[in-house]
């Protein structure tokens, strides 16, 4: 089947998608402070909580493995209609009974509906996107989905007008998403007959072209993860108070939005691995510094916002430079191991960073963060998709991908 080209369509299809992604972001974004405060209140314990609050990473990793075929069959607006409405059920079981056991399988089904949405939207973007503006436009995407996760927890100051209110906005709104998706085309991934297509072999093939690619989707969220979950750590170690560690997080992740599109217009027009070595170059050695300036507040602040203007772009740099890369018939495969990578590096981030608190020293943390984005340089310099070729030639698409 024919594939849409972004720069020929309505301009509704984008909308739809990008207000979609700001709708599941918001709402991801509002579950996990308002479910953890809610628990807290109960009396909870605080290992308990967090334990439960990873079901719907949980649910992420286990959906990822297994939603490359539906997306294939079916084709992405079903994909994503089903993942909304698995979400919306959710949002209306969570107020019904604030039992633990029960808000653990019900956030399994909510990471479930997010990963159905994510990667079919993300996947119908990436395949349609025209190589001039294919920056851009997931920029744009990754864009969105931080401003709706930013937004997300301010859903908790609707408590006051009772239990049901934040689950019941967040419900109207995805209701209306989905009333919108309805509206726009069906359309597929590129279809192959191949062996090396439809067996293991893909996964293979896709991590041999595309391990630039991959990298930073990893690191991206191992980076997340660090700061959120260690940062607070360091910071206690390094005397801050709690209110200044808050503000430099914030500052960061706010900051991530602003270069978003900018960069990726520049790796439309530079080209992404150019773009992705400047940001990881500069970025690493930001945050091989934040030890040294941790008692400079506004120079950490500074730091904080530069550093995460730049490298809060990766995600997005690293999922255009994928679609580059790779064949059309191997990007459902793709986004299948961007999900995995970004789940397994984010369940990796705040135990690496814990470990290196605890057995090396504070600031380790920002060392080994820093040495990560200087080793993603040293590794692009001299990496070559055909080095990991076992025997053969290399095909039309792996040269293509040599050459980027």
């Amino acid at each position: 089947m024919q594939s849409m080209a972004l720069d020929k369509m309505d301009r509704k299809f984008l909308v739809v998608i990008i207000l979609t992604c700001i709708v599941a972001g918001s709402i991801q974004g509002l579950l996990l402070p308002l479910l953890s405060y809610l628990m807290e209140v109960q009396g909870i314990s605080s290992s308990l909580n967090g334990f439960n609050s990873s079901a719907i990473f949980i649910g992420i990793l286990c959906t990822s493995l297994m939603i490359e075929r539906p997306v294939r069959r079916f084709g992405y607006k079903p994909v994503i209609l089903i993942g909304a409405a698995v979400i919306l059920a959710t949002l209306v079981l969570y107020p019904l009974w604030t039992n633990l056991y029960f808000w653990f399988a019900v956030r399994l089904l909510t990471g479930a509906g997010v990963t159905a949405l994510h990667y079919s939207a993300q996947q119908w973007i990436m395949a349609d996107s025209p190589a001039h503006l294919r920056g851009r436009y997931i920029s744009m995407y990754g864009m969105a989905y931080g401003a709706g996760f930013g937004i997300g927890p301010q859903g908790v100051n609707l408590l006051p007008f009772g239990l049901y209110t934040p689950f019941i906005c967040a419900a109207l709104l995805l209701s209306l998403c989905i009333f919108f998706t309805f509206r726009i085309k069906n359309d597929w991934p590129t279809q192959e007959t191949s062996a090396e297509a439809s067996g293991s072999g893909r996964y293979w093939t896709t991590v041999r072209l595309g391990l630039l690619a991959l990298i930073p989707i990893c690191l991206y969220g191992f980076m997340e993860s660090i700061l959120t979950g260690s940062f607070t750590i360091f910071g206690a170690h390094a005397g801050m108070t709690p209110e200044w560690v808050a503000i430099c997080l914030s500052v960061f992740l706010g900051s991530s939005l602003i270069l978003q599109i900018q960069l990726g217009m520049l790796g439309d027009k530079y080209g992404r691995k150019r773009v992705l070595i400047t940001v990881m170059s500069i970025g690493g050695v930001l945050f091989m510094l934040v030890p040294f300036v941790v008692h400079l507040k506004f120079v950490l602040l500074a730091l904080f916002a530069i550093n995460g203007a730049l490298v809060g772009s990766i995600s997005s740099l690293g999922i255009s430079y994928g679609v580059d890369l790779l064949p059309k018939h191997l990007l459902p495969t793709l986004g299948v191991m961007l999900a995995l990578c970004h789940g397994l590096a984010s369940i990796a981030g705040p135990n690496v960073g814990g470990l290196a608190i605890q057995y090396i020293s504070p600031g380790a943390m920002f060392y080994i963060l820093g040495g990560l984005f200087v080793g993603y340089v040293v590794i692009a310099a001299f990496y070559k998709p055909g080095s990991m070729t076992i025997g053969g030639e290399l095909t039309k698409s792996e040269n293509q991908a040599r050459e980027l």
